[in-house]
């Protein structure tokens, strides 16, 4: 991986942090997601228009990654209605580089080498001593299947989203055709769900919202095409440091416990991202 790629996929950690915490913020987590689907589809659109049409052999793949998006929402905004950003979003994400790790070396084609895999290791480990308050601090454990099935989803989707982009041979029509159905897809269930009352009458939840959902556009933007210049598995364990990011949001702006073992699961993630490196 060039230290090009590397940067920008940093880059893209910290803006996946960003829309999360909007997301967090607000008093509804699940119209959040609905509101954010909605911006996904407007951008989706717009991206499609300029790009060209899906490859054949693009097609299943972008079809598995519209399904375990709307899992991987579903089972996110579940689990930030019970506990905090800073538990949530470490468990939600930990996983996924783990589980893209063993399927990349069983099934794909990239090359990883030795000091990358440990590299890939200390990030998942990091990322997961993060979680540990869930179970040393009292924290409800309600939030741990809802969590953990949105870090099937991750992987899941991280893995097809690399394959289709590089089907795709586009990652900026790839994205805009998986936003587009995506959307459509969620906002449907929203609306089955909680009626028309799922979107919201003051403006300011709408601005945050499609703020939410510009954001994140941007932010897996970067990391898919980063998907099609270095090896998935690589990207994914990269992507996933944004759980340094989200703590420091739910320490500065939501008033979460700051403790030692968020400064040594830091440190352990540092060390993964050097190892990736050097």
């Amino acid at each position: 991986m060039t230290l090009g790629v590397l940067v920008a996929v940093l880059f893209a950690a910290v803006l996946h942090a960003s829309w999360n915490a909007i997301i967090k913020f607000g008093d509804d987590k699940f119209q959040g997601m609905v509101l954010l689907s909605v911006a996904h589809g407007f951008i989706g659109l717009a991206m499609i228009v300029v790009s060209p049409l899906p490859t054949i052999a693009a097609i299943p793949w972008l079809a598995a990654s519209v399904a375990l998006h709307l899992w991987y929402k579903f089972f996110l905004s579940s689990a930030y209605e019970r506990g905090d950003l800073s538990r949530v979003y470490p468990i939600a994400r930990g996983a996924a580089p783990m589980m893209v790790l063993i399927i990349s070396g069983l099934f794909l084609s990239d090359v990883i080498t030795g000091r990358e895999v440990a590299g890939i290791i200390a990030v998942g480990v990091g990322i997961l001593v993060l979680a540990r308050g869930v179970f040393t601090n009292g924290e409800t454990v309600a939030l741990l299947p809802f969590a953990l099935a949105s870090a099937v989803g991750t992987a899941g989707y991280s893995i097809a989203d690399g394959l289709g982009a590089r089907e795709y041979g586009d990652p900026t029509g790839y994205l805009g055709w998986l936003f587009l159905f995506d959307a459509l897809l969620f906002t449907v269930w929203g609306v089955q769900r909680r009626g028309m009352a799922v979107f919201p009458k003051e403006t300011k939840v709408w601005v945050l919202g499609f703020a939410a959902g510009v954001i994140s556009i941007l932010a897996y933007w970067i990391a898919v095409w980063a998907m099609t210049q270095a090896p998935i598995a690589l990207v994914v364990a990269l992507r996933e440091t944004s759980v340094i990011f989200a703590v420091l949001i739910g320490i500065l702006f939501f008033g979460e416990k700051a403790d030692r073992g968020k400064v040594i699961a830091t440190v352990i993630i540092i060390g993964g991202i050097l190892l990736m490196r050097l």
